[in-house]
């Protein structure tokens, strides 16, 4: 039987009943004591390993579709689910459970002259609208997340991933309401029409925030054709400056780990900038390591002194996102030319140095403009679960509100509680 098509009246009407829902259990999410809410995220995981069978089914649909419309190697990757990374997402959202509950903090107290007590408590945002592409894992995050901070959440994923993307959220929905959860606290928005995300942009009687995971174009458009407050999650062009003075076998697991490891994410390497002091000793190694790694080189002219086979690299490879398995490298004269290249081209991410040098070192960490910065490591550690905080609602690349990974107290915001005895102002 073919499924009626919905007409836009009716997409938005529906939209609007799940705005509303959201607002409802929003306000009941936030009455909820630590319990509830830890018993609730505990469950959303044990279903998702009980029912991972159902996600896998889900799931290998869209692979199919993927392979059959041609997405990368990379792409497939970000998108598949294993019976390995069910276990990763149930596993993220038991660490979530155990994470001290963001909300009803006391962040600050001040004792006025005139005898009131200020009060800065923390408090559930409210009403949150993530829209994000590929990754699956996401649903559960966001899901996790946003509950245990006391956000209902709106879930918009890409039309590649939607039959993974729809198991995954039912379950976590079926679970949660059976722990004592509101309806509408989690909802996914089964339709892949972009006209539905113009739509909620726009809903902002209801949501309170939209945070947007994907590419740049995606992130751009929700940016111009919001209503609503945006938290942005940019590209990761993530730079690993290899200094002249450092130990040579870590730098090159450093870079192979940054680039290889998995390419087809957001805190993946994506340049190498080397020192031209250091260049002779380490160019032409690391160039052969990666090309045996699979790794396609764009270089500058320096570097393909010490690789021929690398190609010429564009203006527009020093600002390229490739999640894949390319590389722009480029050889600089001293740290200054690196920290000047970086804050040119790079786009606020993970950015490190690999240096023997400490008053390198900190200069880097002063210079770089970026949200994550590291000494010694790779790029790849930027991520919500390896910071400790569970799982993750993205990277944000803003400078307002929150930076860097966001886990629960980004997803908070505060109100001031003020207590007097009658005080009035005069």
């Amino acid at each position: 039987m073919t499924k009626k098509k919905i007409t836009m009246e009716e997409m938005k009407n529906s939209l609007i009943a799940m705005c509303e829902r959201a607002k409802i259990a929003a306000h009941q999410l936030s009455l909820l004591n630590s319990h509830v809410k830890n018993e609730s995220i505990e469950g959303m995981a044990e279903a998702l390993e009980r029912d991972s069978q159902e996600i896998i089914e889900a799931n290998q649909k869209d692979l199919k579709s993927g392979a059959k419309k041609g997405l990368s190697a990379a792409m497939l990757d970000r998108l598949e689910v294993t019976e390995k990374r069910i276990r990763a997402m149930a596993d993220g959202l038991r660490l979530v459970a155990s994470l001290e509950d963001p909300v009803g903090r006391n962040l600050s107290t001040t004792n006025r002259p005139n005898g009131l007590v200020i009060n800065k408590i923390s408090v559930p945002i409210g009403v949150i609208c993530i829209i994000y592409e590929s990754r699956p894992n996401v649903t559960a995050d966001s899901a996790g997340l946003c509950v245990k901070a006391g956000n209902a959440v709106i879930l918009r994923g890409g039309s590649e991933s939607i039959h993974t993307n729809t198991a995954i959220a039912h379950i976590l929905n079926r679970a949660g309401i059976r722990s004592g959860l509101p309806e509408g606290c989690i909802q996914l928005v089964p339709w892949i029409d972009r006209k539905a995300v113009d739509m909620l942009l726009k809903m902002d009687s209801y949501i309170d925030l939209v945070i947007p995971r994907g590419g740049e174009s995606l992130i751009r458009t929700v940016v111009v054709q919001s209503t609503i407050p945006v938290i942005k999650h940019y590209k990761g062009v993530c730079h690993t400056f290899i200094d002249e003075k450092c130990n040579l076998d870590m730098a090159a697991k450093i870079v192979i780990n940054a680039k290889c490891q998995r390419p087809g994410v957001c805190n993946a390497m994506e340049t190498l900038l080397i020192h031209q002091n250091i260049a002779p000793r380490f160019a032409g190694m690391i160039g052969k390591m990666l090309i045996g790694k699979g790794v396609e080189l764009r270089s500058d002219p320096a570097f393909q002194k010490y690789v021929p086979s690398a190609k010429l690299a564009s203006e527009e490879d020093w600002s390229a996102e490739y999640l894949d398995l390319v590389l722009s490298v480029k050889i600089v004269p001293d740290l200054q030319s690196a920290i000047e290249h970086i804050n040119s081209y790079g786009s606020k991410h993970s950015d490190a140095i690999v240096t023997d040098i400490r008053e390198n070192a900190d200069r880097f960490l002063k210079e770089v403009d970026s949200s994550t910065v590291y000494v010694n490591a790779s790029t790849r550690f930027t991520d919500g679960g390896e910071f400790g905080m569970g799982a993750e609602i993205g990277i944000s690349t803003d400078k307002l509100h929150a930076r860097g990974p966001m886990g629960l107290q980004e997803l908070t915001i505060y109100k001031y509680v003020v207590y007097g005895s009658g005080q009035c102002r005069e």
